[in-house]
């Protein structure tokens, strides 16, 4: 008997682009597809400049276009795709394209803003989009949320975190929510003192001790700013205020977020540390698919544990709340000077102490005027950049 309260999975095909298809999101995505092939369709894939792994990706999924966004790469797609029937374009504007082709869902997984645009293309069409892009929320959350709005579009959140709270929010009113809890694993280096973190390295920092990611996010992890990002996300997607929202460090990163209700229940999402779980849940919504994770063996867990962030050794989730509260460009600000920040500290230019010192540090020289535009937005994230890189001191 159906279940009349839980849609079928895969009554229909839908069509899909993939923003990011060769970056660990990308990936685990096309898993799932692959595992789903009269579910999906694939109108687009994208990277950044990986050419031959977009290529053969875009064969496997006979692909009707596939971007590479080096335009210098282009004649280097062409010649890697010949013969399949797939098309082949490069650039920026080439990316918007691909977004406006319409599919029915896409997943929006370019790092950084260079996914700005694109995302917002996809929006605009009024379809699903998936967003695991979190600093287009960050940096454009108040001009994305407006397109959203008039555009009809669906947006479903990919990050395990937020993720999790719309799971725990189903069926439920944002007025009946007392808290919603962002959980944080603390990180490679939770449990190190201030005077060890300032000799941190980069390899030591993209050591995630629970999750697979890419070198960017893992460093954001490290400094505890992959949670002061994330605070901003849920400022946008769950309207309850910022004084009900916190966050805490959960080690074992089995819970992923939890919303507590006026009368006292909380609801928590649990589950692997695989990315493939949220985004199936993005990828069925509002259904349920099967995903090749293994299911929690809580006895063996044995126990989960949960501490209060320490905002002296890891100040970004206060930054964050303060750069909520000031809004206008603040975020955008943030952002761009956490990107410039993490990029020199991975080139061995900056100490890991100082990413966050150099954010503060450029959010503290003045704000710009408050973004309206798409086009606002990237001036605001530009001039920051350039101020952040003022900021650069070389490693003593």
């Amino acid at each position: 008997m159906t279940d009349l309260l839980t849609p079928p999975f895969s009554d229909q095909t839908r069509s899909i682009t993939v923003l990011g298809a060769t970056g660990s999101i990308g990936a685990s995505t096309l898993d799932l597809v692959r595992r789903n092939p009269d579910a999906f369709r694939v109108e687009a894939l994208t990277a950044h400049a990986q050419v031959d792994q977009l290529a053969a990706l875009a064969r496997e999924f006979s692909a009707r276009v596939a971007v590479v966004a080096d335009p210098a790469r282009l004649d280097e797609l062409r010649a890697a795709l010949a013969g399949s029937g797939v098309e082949a374009a490069a650039g920026p504007d080439a990316l918007v394209e691909a977004c406006a082709r319409g599919a029915d869902i896409t997943v929006a997984a370019i790092v950084g803003c260079a996914g700005l645009a694109p995302t917002m293309a996809a929006i605009e069409c009024g379809k699903t989009v998936a967003l695991a892009n979190k600093e287009a929320l960050v940096s454009a959350g108040d001009v994305m949320l407006a397109a959203v709005a008039r555009s009809g579009a669906t947006l479903l959140p990919v990050d395990s975190e937020h993720n999790a709270i719309f799971q725990c929010l189903a069926g439920n009113e944002t007025k009946h929510v007392r808290m919603i809890t962002l959980t944080a694993s603390g990180g490679p280096f939770r449990d190190w003192s201030a005077q060890d973190l300032v000799g941190a390295t980069p390899a030591q920092a993209v050591k995630h001790p629970n999750w697979s990611m890419g070198a960017k996010i893992s460093v954001d992890s490290a400094t505890m700013m992959n949670k002061g990002l994330e605070f901003i996300e849920a400022f946008h997607l769950f309207p309850v205020g910022v004084e009900r929202l916190r966050v805490l460090v959960h080690p074992q990163s089995i819970i992923h977020s939890m919303v507590e209700y006026r009368d006292g229940s909380t609801l928590a999402q649990l589950g692997p540390s695989d990315m493939r779980v949220p985004i199936a849940s993005c990828l069925a919504w509002p259904a349920r698919m099967d995903t090749p994770c293994d299911p929690l063996d809580l006895a063996a867990i044995g126990e989960l544990t949960f501490r209060r962030p320490d905002e002296e050794r890891f100040p970004a989730t206060r930054v964050a709340r303060e750069v909520v509260m000031a809004g206008g460009a603040a975020p955008a600000v943030m952002n761009a000077a956490n990107e410039i920040a993490v990029a020199a500290f991975l080139e061995g230019r900056i100490g890991f102490t100082r990413i966050v010192a150099c954010v503060e540090e450029v959010l503290a020289r003045g704000l710009p005027v408050a973004p309206v535009t798409l086009e606002d937005v990237i001036a605001v994230d530009r001039e920051a950049r350039l101020r952040a890189q003022e900021c650069m001191e070389p490693v003593r």
